[in-house]
């Protein structure tokens, strides 16, 4: 779920995240891993946008993965391979604080093999830099922030005066499902109003996910299997509530129903 966001608003806000990680406003395209040699590594997160010079590859991860080292090296040696010409900047993002080792891992090596990454620890990230671009106001909630209730506050602030009204819609989306990462009150649905979301591209994009998947068993189970992935990505009840619609009792008999399945 958070990764399709960060796909969404890299992909949408491909000038955003090349003036703050490459340091200019470079024009990116999405470059497809079908374009590569070989079969893509399965990772939901992956996202690679390219211009004539330089080739962005981009992780988003909430919880840290052991093969992440082994998937940029091999990444890199794909785009090699088909862009030798062209330089290459690696970043894994990591969401949500934790004190895994593994968020520190900037290398691959093996034997006499040796490569390096970026990593980008949001939480270690100064608060200000998200808010010098509409496409990066949804992390500055998960930020080095001091009061994270009123970032969002200044985050609701400021989206609230994008003109464009489909934007505006969703980067509030987006900014609402990445809140619940770190938000575990109503906070996030006072300053966030669901009206907003509901006219969102993003907002419909998570809703018809769980639709397809329940589409044999009709909407409101499509409805239910949203509530379960939001869920299941550790978001705050109230948020699910909000993005769903369904009633605490519903989000209580799911969250029952989910032990239940586990334990079976």
């Amino acid at each position: 779920m958070f990764d399709s966001i960060c796909k969404f608003l890299v992909e949408n806000f491909a000038s955003d995240f090349a003036t703050w990680l490459l340091g200019e406003p470079i024009t990116l395209t999405k470059l497809s891993p079908s374009e590569l040699s070989l079969e893509p590594i399965r990772a939901d997160a992956l996202i690679l946008l390219q211009s004539e010079e330089v080739v962005l590859h981009l992780e988003f991860q909430t919880q840290p993965k052991i093969d992440i080292p082994f998937r940029m090296i091999d990444y890199r040696l794909r785009v090699y391979r088909r862009f030798p010409q062209k330089r290459m900047l690696q970043v894994v993002i990591y969401l949500q604080q934790t004190n895994s080792e593994l968020v520190q891992q900037t290398t691959f090596t093996l034997e006499d093999t040796f490569h390096r990454f970026q990593v980008i620890r949001l939480w270690e990230q100064p608060t200000d830099k998200f808010f010098q671009s509409p496409g990066l106001l949804p992390f500055a909630v998960l930020s080095q922030a001091d009061n994270r209730t009123e970032t969002l506050r200044q985050v609701a602030q400021q989206i609230s005066q994008i003109n464009d009204q489909r934007t505006q819609s969703n980067i509030a989306a987006s900014a609402f499902i990445l809140a619940g990462l770190v938000l575990n009150k109503d906070v996030i649905q006072q300053l966030l109003r669901r009206e907003l979301m509901q006219e969102s591209v993003t907002y419909q994009a998570l809703m018809d996910e769980g639709r397809a998947e329940g589409r044999a068993m009709g909407i409101e189970e499509g409805v239910r299997l949203v509530a379960i992935n939001l869920l299941r990505e550790g978001v705050a009840d109230e948020v699910v509530i909000k993005v769903t619609g369904l009633s605490a009792e519903n989000i209580q008999q799911l969250k029952l129903t989910e032990v239940d399945s586990q334990e079976n």
